[in-house]
């Protein structure tokens, strides 16, 4: 009999299968027994207690994440103040433009990793974590580096004579829908327009923000001019009502959206607010029908529906609404 005939083995114990890992595998997230909080260039242990961040998916815990605390939003703030008092401001829109676009280009390489981590610790399916959100992320500081040394040319309010420039040290807290792709929309911009920041992550899906903070560190950020404090509302409320504190930017609930409104009207910090509301579908009798549908299952569907602009309303003229309605249930079926 020639080689070619000889039957296949079977695997054993001695002499199994080794197959690669699969290239979105658990071992792609690159996960950390446990991390911590990032101030003034340096990753370290926070004050507060320790909490488990957990895998939706199986509810198992992913790794041990350590508090800040509010030393450590003290600290965070003085380094944020420092550097933007300091070397930050005496860095140009030329040179800032740089750093972000390093930062842009590490998120590409490490884009693998990012989105597994991401989908480990948010639940979002890989597709959306690996061709959306960490894409888009890297897009974001690209952009913005692109605007870093363009500012001293826009004039955003004529009538007023406005330019944009920084406003000092931005507060900034994000929720657990888009993880890594809105602390890249707090924090891109804030660099480019000569800012520094104190970011606080979801207490739930703080994994890619502080991965970010390595590429942060990795890519020589002067220390202090980004620090992101994991934690809880109990951090977000130390950051919102910090006297050294010059902006603050909230992405999250309408409720507390109000509250934190309330805390800074008197403040005379500036204040930001993406809150989630009720988007409108409005389809007209002129709308071909099969498109109209794909975009309201998109729009509500999408991210599982938690998107601060979901689609959560369809207002349709009436003379199409049977045929419009029908075309959706059999869609959705």
């Amino acid at each position: 009999m020639s080689p070619t005939d000889q039957p296949h083995e079977r695997p054993t114990a001695a002499h199994p299968f080794d197959y690669a890992p699969a290239p979105e595998s658990r071992d792609a997230a690159r996960l950390k027994p446990s991390y911590g909080v990032f101030v003034n260039g340096v990753l370290r242990a926070g004050g507060g207690e320790s909490v488990k961040t957990i895998n939706p998916a199986d509810e198992l815990p992913l790794a041990e994440i350590a508090q800040a605390d509010a030393d450590d939003v003290d600290q965070a703030v003085a380094a944020a103040r420092a550097a933007y008092e300091g070397p930050w401001s005496a860095t140009s829109g030329a040179e800032r433009a740089k750093y972000l676009y390093r930062i842009g280009r590490v998120i590409a390489e490490r884009s693998r990793e990012l989105a597994v981590l991401e989908t480990l610790d948010n639940g979002k399916p890989i597709s959306e974590s690996r061709d959306i959100d960490v894409p888009t992320a890297a897009a974001h500081f690209f952009y913005y580096a692109g605007w870093a040394d363009k500012l001293g040319y826009a004039n955003l309010n004529p009538s007023a004579g406005a330019r944009p420039g920084p406003v000092g040290v931005a507060g900034q807290v994000i929720p657990w829908n888009f993880p890594l792709l809105m602390a890249a929309w707090k924090i891109a911009p804030a660099l480019a327009a000569g800012n520094t920041v104190v970011l606080k992550p979801a207490p739930t899906t703080p994994l890619t923000a502080l991965t970010l903070a390595e590429i942060i560190a990795e890519c020589d950020l002067p220390p202090g001019v980004v620090n992101i404090l994991p934690g809880g509302p109990d951090i977000g409320q130390a950051i919102v009502d910090h006297p050294g504190v010059d902006k603050i930017a909230f992405t999250g609930s309408t409720a507390v959206g109000k509250g934190i409104a309330k805390s800074v009207a008197v403040s005379g910090k500036r204040l930001s607010l993406e809150l989630g509301g009720k988007g409108a579908n409005i389809v007209f009798d002129d709308a071909p029908i099969s498109e109209a549908v794909e975009g309201i299952v998109n729009g509500i569907f999408f991210n599982q529906g938690q998107v601060c602009c979901a689609g959560s309303r369809l207002l349709v003229q009436e003379s199409i609404q049977e045929e419009l309605l029908e075309a959706l249930k059999q869609r959705l079926a």
